[in-house]
């Protein structure tokens, strides 16, 4: 049985005039269908490069990636991305930020009022209805990634795309954003592939963790199961056997990659 998303010997190399630079090389990954997998790793080893080619936003230099057996090649409404930056229009208030992608993806199957109900639903599903009428600059920067998240839900993709998406939270209100995508991916068992620098949340959140070793030329170093059950509550985690194992699993990865850094 093939895999639900496969990243089939992916590498990518930038060229600048004469001078090329190896980015990620002979990256092969099979993710399953309902599965959250964390990709983490230093600064530079691509992370968002391998985002960026899932999403069909840069394309691959050799190799492929599959989603149910189809090339991805272009963007496409199958893989909803949803990046640090909210990248909401701020002339438009958040139940048009949500609905404009509504009206993209359903405008030839579903009818005005069912793209109105689908949009409410959505927001509210992040909580956010109550904010509908509001611009972005009337509300937080937690609230603005609860409408990004709620626009990238209503494409109904088949894969979810986060890179980095509470990195420029405060803690607070990063700890309630990760409560409400577990609670979400519980919910609607959707696909969900993230990047991130944070250890605790990779475990807090992931099935798998995909963990990348140092750019250039950049591999997987290590891919580790998180044998946690769901749903994850995050003060009992806290002195879970499993959870702490996972978590020193990864800072050991981590550090050993850095230590390899400084003595190159």
């Amino acid at each position: 049985m093939s895999a639900y998303l496969k990243i089939d010997h992916v590498g990518k190399t930038f060229s600048r005039g004469a001078s090329e630079t190896e980015v990620l090389a002979d990256i092969t990954l099979a993710v399953d269908k309902g599965e959250y997998v964390s990709i983490i790793g230093h600064s530079g080893c691509g992370k968002s490069t391998l985002l960026n080619i899932v999403a069909g936003l840069t394309p691959a230099t050799t190799g492929g990636v599959l989603l149910e057996d189809r090339e991805v090649n272009s963007p496409g409404p199958d893989r909803a991305v949803v990046f640090q930056n909210h990248s909401l229009l701020p002339w438009l208030t958040v139940y048009d930020n949500v609905r404009l992608a509504v009206d993209k993806v359903f405008s030839g199957s579903k009818s005005r009022a069912e793209r109105h109900d689908w949009t409410m639903h959505n927001l509210d599903l992040v909580q956010m209805g109550h904010a509908r009428d509001k611009r972005p600059a009337e509300v937080s920067g937690g609230m603005k990634q609860r409408v990004g998240i709620a626009r990238a839900l209503a494409m109904e993709p088949k894969v979810l795309l986060l890179d980095e998406p509470f990195g420029a939270l405060d803690a607070l209100t990063r700890a309630h954003l990760q409560d409400s995508v577990m609670v979400l991916h519980q919910k609607l068992q959707n696909t969900v592939m993230m990047i991130t620098h944070d250890v605790d949340e990779a475990v807090l959140l992931s099935d798998r963790i995909v963990m990348m070793t140092n750019g250039p030329a950049a591999k997987i170093g290590e891919v580790l199961d998180v044998a946690l059950a769901r749903p994850r509550k995050r003060l009992e985690l806290a002195a879970n056997p499993t959870y702490l194992k996972c978590r020193q699993r990864v800072l050991e990865f981590l550090y050993e990659r850095h230590r390899f850094v400084e003595a190159a």
